[in-house]
């Protein structure tokens, strides 16, 4: 305890540990959330839809609009109702080229604001779509013409999935990597060239007491941070906190989870530098492709295909996952097993090369 009090005095006192624990996340918050999340609409496309189909492949040629195919039925149904679908579209094949085509439209309530984008590039392909059935059939006297489309559309009642609802996971997730591998391996790496570790073994310390007292100072401040994170975003921005308390509480569990996996990153780094300096390029190779492929500040599926199983098994990736899951649609921990095994095993194999690499001078 008297290891992690000190600790945690001189952390308190490390610019560097507070801007990249609470300012940096706080700064990408206020930066995102007022930016908005661009203007892509996600249309969940059924298994019957016919791709073949003129509608569909104008809709498929527009630069803001986004098929989600590897979904099922009933979840897109029910992320259609949480908002993270702003829409589902099915085109049935035509029975015969004089036929209208049958379409229906399913809408998000909680993602109107893209689902007016959807319904006006629609409304301008459905009119290019009639007026070519005017042209074939105006020579054709006393025939009446017949619709080219037949649409039903049907809106879906949900919560608005607002963008900081997204951001603000993502932004937790920087901060606790940021200081599970940078101070870990920062911290570490000074008590051994100072020769502090050297002092406390002439003591009658333990060495898993001062592994455990940094760990427990670290683990006190990200805490602290992700309180602060989540309070200024809840009342300033209002992300979601969908059971109150009971989120939160979730959420600092998956943040202590988080940053003892991120740690082991730290400890690797620190065995492996040889000085300062070489401390920034090394933790770097590990927390960059996190922050840009792990949907820190944009979703993973905007990713090419083959980069995406990269971006699935980062850590990172999955406690944010996790994180938006508890926020927003009210999961527990046994709701996040997927993620959570993830983060275990990596748990395993980032201690299992710290405790062989780790070195006390």
């Amino acid at each position: 305890m008297a290891i992690a009090k000190a600790s945690l005095r001189s952390i308190l006192r490390s610019p560097s540990a507070v801007i990249f624990t609470l300012a940096f996340p706080l700064i990408f918050i206020v930066v995102f959330a007022n930016l908005g999340g661009g203007m892509k609409v996600d249309v969940g496309q059924t298994k019957t839809t016919d791709t073949t189909n003129v509608i569909y492949r104008a809709l498929k040629q527009s630069q803001i609009i986004r098929f989600v195919t590897n979904q099922s039925e009933a979840e897109m149904t029910k992320n259609l109702g949480e908002g993270t679908l702003d829409a589902v579209i099915d085109i049935k094949k035509q029975a015969a080229p004089t036929m209208p085509v049958d379409m229906t439209v399913r809408y998000s309530k909680a993602s109107a604001q893209k689902g007016a984008i959807l319904k006006s590039l629609l409304s301008n392909i459905l009119y290019t779509a009639q007026s070519r059935q005017i042209a074939m059939y105006q020579q054709l006297s006393g025939i009446k013409i017949p619709k080219a489309v037949d649409l039903k559309e049907e809106v879906v009642s949900g919560r608005e999935f607002k963008y900081i609802d997204f951001i603000l996971p993502g932004q937790l997730g920087f901060s606790l990597l940021s200081t599970g591998v940078f101070g870990t391996a920062f911290v570490f790496l000074s008590l051994r060239q100072t020769l502090v570790i050297k002092r406390f073994f002439a003591t009658p310390v333990k060495r898993y007491s001062i592994i455990l007292g940094e760990m427990l100072a670290r683990i006190v401040f990200s805490l602290f941070g992700a309180v602060v994170i989540v309070t200024i975003g809840h009342f300033v921005f209002h992300f979601t906190l969908i059971n109150g308390v009971s989120t939160l509480l979730t959420m600092l569990a998956l943040s202590f989870i988080g940053l003892i996996v991120f740690m082991g990153f730290g400890f690797v780094v620190s065995s492996i530098a040889k000085n300062e300096s070489t401390i920034p390029p090394l933790s770097n190779i590990i927390t960059l492709p996190q922050f840009l492929l792990s949907g820190t500040f944009f979703s993973t599926s905007v990713f090419p295909k083959w980069l995406q199983p990269l971006a699935n098994i980062l850590p990172l990736t999955h406690l944010n996952n996790a994180m938006r899951r508890v926020a927003f649609e009210g999961a527990s921990l046994a709701g996040c097993t997927h993620e959570l095994l993830i983060l275990f095993i990596w748990g395993i194999c980032v201690y299992a090369v710290a405790i062989k690499l780790f070195k006390w001078e």
